[in-house]
């Protein structure tokens, strides 16, 4: 886990001038040894240089937020999407106005897939979209479902989504599966995501769900999978724990839900309200 975070009294100029300051980097060594310790902050400067919304975030949430992936042995790459470091706007509840922004440390589906397949439990781990004309059946007593891919691939690709398949198998031989249909996924994204009903009222972009509806899914499926009948390594509960929240003396702080949505170079953060309901006591099973 990650360490206390500094305490910024005084904002930096900029954010490079913050992470190579003596207090940041001995904090850093002391967390990543060697060399990985200055590829970090190499990294994390060229990071935060080519998303000027992200360098208007307190600079300690962003160096917690990176810290916390880098524990996860996660890569904050967008093209990997493995985990994102996200600038959220935090408005004070009764004035409305801007009261600071602040980094959230956001975790993507292909984050939860190399984080399972590390733990070694997992012979098999699979998400799906699953299109028209694909689907024969589905027995949810069972847990066997019957499909005929589209061969082709660009054809696929073109086709209309009707739902999402998740599965996994223990290296011992034991299975779970979950089908959700689009509809299911529509109705608990507008359930859980302040920020997808106010895109679709405005007709907005700015949301997770409405940049990318599938990828959101694929992490929900996961997510309802894994944490209700899968074997979750320490790390993975690490990150569910801190998924969309904000690291602040080592602890995730699930910020305000009144909060104005900024248009970050990838992604989008989601409210508090989907946050809470999305993470789970990693000791209990839970019902998004």
């Amino acid at each position: 886990m990650v360490a206390n975070s500094l305490t910024q009294t005084k904002k930096p100029t900029t954010f490079s001038t913050f992470i190579t300051s003596d207090a940041v980097k001995n904090k850093i060594n002391s967390m990543i040894a060697g060399k990985d310790g200055g590829k970090f902050i190499t990294s994390l400067i060229s990071l935060v240089s080519n998303n000027p919304e992200i360098a208007k975030c307190e600079h300690s949430t962003i160096l917690s937020s990176a810290l916390l992936g880098e524990s996860l042995k996660l890569s904050p790459s967008p093209q990997l999407g493995q985990f994102y470091i996200v600038p959220f706007k935090e408005n004070d509840r009764q004035t409305g106005e801007l009261k600071r922004t602040v980094a959230q440390f956001q975790i993507g589906y292909k984050g939860y897939i190399q984080l399972a397949i590390r733990s070694g439990y997992y012979k098999k781990l699979n998400v799906l979209d699953i299109k028209e004309g694909e689907l024969i059946k589905y027995d949810p007593l069972d847990e066997t479902i019957e499909v005929k891919l589209i061969e082709d691939e660009e054809a696929r690709e073109q086709a209309r989504t009707i739902g999402y398949y998740a599965m996994f198998e223990y290296q011992n031989g034991f299975k779970k599966t979950l089908y959700w249909s689009r509809a299911k996924m529509e109705n608990h994204a507008q359930k859980y995501s302040q920020a997808y009903r106010t895109d679709l009222k405005k007709n907005w972009k700015y949301s997770f769900w409405s940049k990318d509806f599938d990828g959101m899914a694929f992490k929900t499926m996961l997510r309802q999978l894994i944490s209700k009948w899968g074997i979750m390594s320490v790390d993975f509960q690490t990150a569910i724990a801190n998924d969309m929240a904000v690291i602040e003396n080592d602890k995730p702080i699930f910020v305000d839900n009144n909060e104005e949505y900024i248009e970050a170079q990838t992604i989008e953060p989601e409210t508090v309200e989907e946050a809470q309901a999305d993470t789970p006591d990693p000791l209990d099973n839970f019902d998004e």
